[in-house]
């Protein structure tokens, strides 16, 4: 069965689950937990799928990778991950619930690149602009590219919008070489 299939069955089942005992919010800061902790620690994944490691260490481990205060929703979930001996996919599944759960709750990433960084209040209303315009909720970051010399980048959905002073003077650069 595919890795992709097998990530999302669990994620929906999950997601339901959560959904259902108004735990949704909680289990997907977990799951945002889980896949950074993967991301970060790269060893988790070679440990996690290590066939000598005890299902007991594993289970301790998972449940420490999903941060300070788990629910018990998501100690289950990893039981019955480790259980049906699905815990290679894990990761998967973090991310298809972090998916299903922005999709659900209308969540839309987006990213605002500046060339020094920027107050909180211009933050907030370019975090405003996008929500307007895409009628959703933006989970917001904000980066720092002293490259861009001045200006900024916005990107969130498929939108990407480069007002970047190195933008404008490469342009100026292509135009000149006509």
């Amino acid at each position: 069965m595919d890795i992709g299939v097998i990530s999302v069955r669990y994620a929906r089942a999950l997601i339901k689950a959560a959904l259902g005992m108004k735990l949704e919010d909680q289990v997907y800061q977990e799951m945002q937990t889980l896949f950074k902790s993967y991301i970060d620690v790269p060893e988790l994944r070679f440990t996690i799928d290590n066939p000598m490691l005890s299902k007991d260490k594993k289970e301790a481990l998972l449940i420490t990778a999903l941060g300070k205060e788990p629910t018990e929703l998501s100690k289950k979930f990893i039981a019955l991950v480790l259980k049906e001996d699905r815990e290679s996919t894990l990761q998967f599944m973090a991310a298809s619930y972090i998916t299903l759960y922005r999709k659900q709750k209308n969540i839309i990433r987006g990213k605002l690149i500046t060339a020094t960084a920027v107050d909180a209040s211009t933050e907030d209303k370019m975090r405003k602009m996008v929500e307007q315009k895409t009628k959703g909720t933006v989970e917001f970051k904000t980066e720092v590219n002293p490259e861009l010399i001045g200006g900024f980048i916005l990107e969130y959905d498929t939108y990407r919008m480069d007002a970047s002073v190195k933008t404008k003077l490469n342009n100026i650069l292509t135009q000149l070489k006509k």
